[in-house]
């Protein structure tokens, strides 16, 4: 028996989709690779080249060059313990990056990044529409991390980091007040963060804005799904009761960017 989401994401298949999700929720790539395919001309739909912006039923014959693209495979959502080190890239000309680390058989993404020195729990599927609900900053999920700095954790400190900092890169084009978050001690020189939003290298930028280096990064929570003693380098499915607990959070989000949830 299906749990909700799997109800959900099944449902889609009643009404016709674009092409290039069509292609993308069979896990063959990404949606901007089936773009790419698209406008190449190397996709048809029943024997037709197919032009961007088409939209297929389920049942209609598609095909990538010589190989026959399937309907909507089993959803797979996995939680995996990322090791420093690997990156989370789909670019397979990047070393260490994490589809390779993987090495799953069914094509699966990630949901949201962690930064190559950071360890820690990282969510993967082939379900798209999960992927852009938990990662529209709009939606404010919250995603908990462990941190370890170089000085000792003082109030003054957490007080800041918890009202929000102020942090800018201008290579990265990066100019912004970070959200109020939750924050609190757990060691000299540890705290425990709990985000809403994913501005890149986040916990490090504004631990440095207030004169700190962050040592070690562990994301030990996304949203209910817990890292727990899942061991690093190894990956499990979720489970009935994580999925359902995710269905329900996700509940209100929007999948549209720019788009209001019932979170804000």
């Amino acid at each position: 028996m299906r749990n909700k989401i799997e109800e959900e994401y099944y449902a889609q298949d009643k009404n016709p989709v674009r092409l290039n999700k069509y292609i993308s929720d069979t896990g063959f790539c990404s949606r901007r690779e089936a773009d790419r395919l698209i406008e190449a001309g190397k996709v048809r739909v029943d024997g037709a080249v197919a032009s961007c912006g088409v939209k297929v039923m389920p049942g209609q014959r598609v095909t990538v060059g010589k190989k026959i693209i399937s309907g909507k495979n089993e959803m797979v959502v996995l939680a995996v313990n990322k090791p420093a080190g690997v990156i989370c890239t789909e670019d397979m000309r990047t070393k260490n990056n994490i589809i390779r680390f993987l090495k799953y058989p069914v094509r699966v993404t990630y949901v949201g990044r962690l930064d190559k020195d950071s360890d820690g729990l990282l969510l993967m599927t082939n379900n798209g529409d999960i992927i852009n609900k938990m990662m529209r900053a709009g939606n404010r999920h919250e995603k908990e991390y462990k941190v370890t700095v170089n000085k000792p954790v003082t109030d003054e400190f957490l007080r800041c980091m918890s009202e929000g900092v102020h942090i800018v890169d201008k290579e990265k084009k990066l100019d912004a007040v970070t959200r109020p978050c939750k924050v609190e001690r757990i060691g000299k020189y540890k705290f425990r963060i709990i985000l809403t939003q994913g501005l890149n290298r986040q916990i490090r930028r504004m631990s440095e804005a207030l004169g700190y280096q962050v040592t070690a990064l562990t994301r030990v929570r996304i949203m209910n799904i817990e890292l727990g003693n899942l061991k690093i380098g190894e990956y499990r499915k979720l489970s009935d009761e994580e999925l359902n607990g995710l269905y329900r959070e996700l509940e209100g989000s929007t999948n549209e960017p720019g788009g209001r949830s019932r979170h804000e």
